[in-house]
């Protein structure tokens, strides 16, 4: 009832039915939208080699969402370092309309040589801030994907965040903090989409 879209994170831990799609659709109001994550077994498991079967069954559930599935997000585990060939594979498996916005855990893909691959292939970085890693601000499409995980946020932290957003030539930006004990983070997206629209 607040927000327009959520993050899904259980989708990394198991393949999501048509069913339990369908009733996430049918139970929520026009314009919502879901960004699924990706099952392990594509990123962190096979590290996204050899799955062009199990990404395109987990391309194929998602669609059940219809025009309420929003991206699709691949994180990469901390341990896979930067192979742009194997990057340019697996999104050229993945169906053309189906948007896709990939997160880098090791600092080795923050590199113009990666920057083109997600460009050719219409692809997302998904700009992420945790406490001990900062994704560059490099927008690769025409949309934008923020996952906003520290700990705590000051005012002045969202107003930069509010700043950078609103540089970007995006038709739109999903930016998802992290869900935790004390739940400020629905309070950090409420303070941040009041600074964006200012």
């Amino acid at each position: 009832g607040r927000f327009s879209a959520v993050e899904i994170n259980n989708t990394y831990y198991r393949m999501p039915t048509s069913d339990l799609l369908a009733k996430w659709r049918d139970g929520t109001p026009d314009g919502f939208r879901f960004a699924l994550k990706a099952p392990q077994q594509i990123t962190h498991i096979k590290k996204l080699k050899n799955v062009s079967e199990t990404t395109a069954a987990f391309c194929a559930a998602a669609g059940e969402l219809g025009d309420k599935l929003g991206p699709l997000l691949f994180g990469l585990p901390p341990s896979l370092k930067r192979d742009t060939g194997l990057l340019a594979d697996f999104l050229a498996s993945i169906p053309k309309e189906a948007r896709v916005a990939i997160e880098f855990r090791h600092e080795s893909w923050f590199d113009e040589s990666v920057y083109s691959v997600l460009r050719s292939h219409h692809a997302a970085l998904c700009v992420a801030e945790a406490d001990d890693l900062v994704t560059p601000m490099v927008a690769t499409t025409g949309w934008g994907y923020l996952r906003l995980r520290r700990t705590r946020y000051t005012p002045n932290d969202l107003q930069r965040w509010a700043n950078l957003v609103r540089e970007q030539a995006w038709s739109e930006a999903m930016i998802f903090f992290k869900h935790e004990d004390e739940a400020r983070g629905p309070e950090y997206a409420q303070a941040l989409i009041a600074l964006v629209r200012k």
